[in-house]
């Protein structure tokens, strides 16, 4: 029998050659922006608020986010790495083709946001609010999403490798098709209909069996 676990499949950023090479330390992020085709390391966006920015092609390393809106985001073919996007809002953000890798994601807001062709990869969520998203073609591998908000979400072929979960609140998101067997979902808060469907290991099993009101006798 074979039990590995099957993921989706995850289109990588596309960036034009040689950008890891050329680095800049500074940008100018204002309303109706487009930032394009660039590699900005070490720097710490200022700006509180913004409207209507895009960012295309775009490689940030060690930039800090912490805090900022962006209203009407739009994001494709970009990576974030060694980032600090704690507290950040990108509600109703369109991101596609994007990596997160090695970030500080703590308490940041993706509600109603649309993620496609998205990988996160150690990356500490707590808190992360991710309610009322769509969400397609996603990886999240070894991440921590402790006391996070995942409510009334839509998820197609979506991923979990080691990730945790643990007191998370998930109802209203269906979990049909997904394998959660190596995530951790301690005391998370999700429904009977939510995790119908679900791939899980014998441990999980048993806690979730609670959700239908079974008692395992030993």
């Amino acid at each position: 029998m074979n039990n590995k676990q099957v993921l989706p499949k995850v289109i990588k950023p596309k960036f034009i050659k040689g950008i890891e090479q050329i680095s800049m330390n500074i940008i100018d992020v204002e309303d109706e922006c487009i930032i394009n085709d660039i590699h900005i390391s070490d720097y710490k966006v200022e700006t509180e608020e913004v409207n209507k920015v895009t960012f295309e092609g775009v490689i940030f390393n060690k930039v800090d986010f912490t805090g900022i809106t962006f209203n009407g985001l739009d994001i494709t073919n970009v990576r974030f790495q060694n980032c600090d996007l704690s507290n950040a809002d990108f509600t109703g953000a369109i991101i596609h083709r994007t990596e997160f890798i090695n970030c500080k994601i703590m308490g940041l807001n993706l509600n109603g946001a649309t993620l496609q062709n998205v990988y996160m990869d150690n990356c500490n969520g707590k808190f992360i609010l991710i309610n009322y998203a769509q969400i397609k073609n996603t990886i999240l591998s070894d991440c921590i999403f402790e006391n996070s908000n995942i409510q009334h979400s839509k998820l197609e072929k979506v991923g979990f490798i080691k990730c945790n979960f643990i007191s998370s609140q998930m109802s209203g998101t269906s979990l049909c098709g997904i394998d959660l067997s190596s995530s951790d979902f301690e005391r998370v808060g999700i429904g009977p209909e939510d995790i119908r469907g679900a791939v899980v290991s014998p441990v999980q099993a048993v806690d979730f069996s609670k959700l239908f009101g079974l008692i395992i006798k030993a």
